[in-house]
């Protein structure tokens, strides 16, 4: 996903694979509390994982897409869901612990599609998108599958934190901060900003017109 970008290539696949990892790790304990078998649960963790940024390379006509080439990560997601799904027993809070997890995948893909599309020499606004799409689609698959209602079409503080966290770095990169510090401010906003809202239950308001 990110082989061929200038910015130190090994600190954002290594974020790549932390976002891979939780996403993993969120899809695993969703499908296993679903009660769907061992290949199922891998299914699910290799859709919520891998999900966003596949559409995202689509989208910018990136190509052979980034796990076709780099088998690292079907075989972290794969190692990853069979690991939890050995040790499921000790999430008791199944709910908190997908939250959890999903806001770090949230975090970290959000920077990932974000600087991909600025690599491609993309607009801010189709950054943004970019960034969205990648840290989202994942997990709307993964609730699909799983019967469940998207989080990310609820009213849950979601989209909006990878949106804030897109137009706090290109504040900061006008301000002249260096690269890899402002990503990891990024990350950082967008993880807190999703766990502040769930702390708190801050939520977007829904408009309805009055009959």
């Amino acid at each position: 996903m990110v082989n061929d970008l200038i910015f130190p290539d090994i600190l954002l696949y290594l974020l790549d694979m932390v976002g891979v990892i939780a996403c993993a790790i969120a899809g695993t304990l969703l499908a296993q509390h679903k009660g769907f078998d061992i290949t199922g649960c891998i299914l699910v963790s290799m859709a919520n994982a891998v999900g966003g940024g596949t559409l995202r390379d689509i989208a910018l006509d990136r190509h052979p897409l980034f796990w076709m080439t780099d088998l690292n990560y079907m075989f972290v997601i794969t190692a990853t869901s069979l690991i939890l799904q050995t040790f499921f027993h000790l999430y008791h809070k199944i709910d908190r612990a997908v939250k959890l997890f999903d806001a770090i995948g949230l975090a970290a893909f959000s920077v990932i599609g974000f600087k991909v599309a600025l690599h491609q020499d993309m607009s801010p606004l189709i950054a943004i998108m970019m960034g969205v799409w990648t840290a989202i689609i994942g997990g709307l698959l993964r609730d699909i599958v799983c019967n469940q209602i998207p989080l990310v079409l609820q009213r849950e503080i979601y989209i909006t934190a990878s949106i804030v966290g897109s137009v706090a770095y290109l504040f900061f990169d006008y301000l002249g901060m260096n690269a890899g510090l402002n990503e990891f401010v990024m990350l950082g906003i967008i993880f807190w900003v999703r766990m502040l809202a769930l702390r708190f239950d801050w939520h977007l308001p829904s408009i309805r017109l009055v009959d």
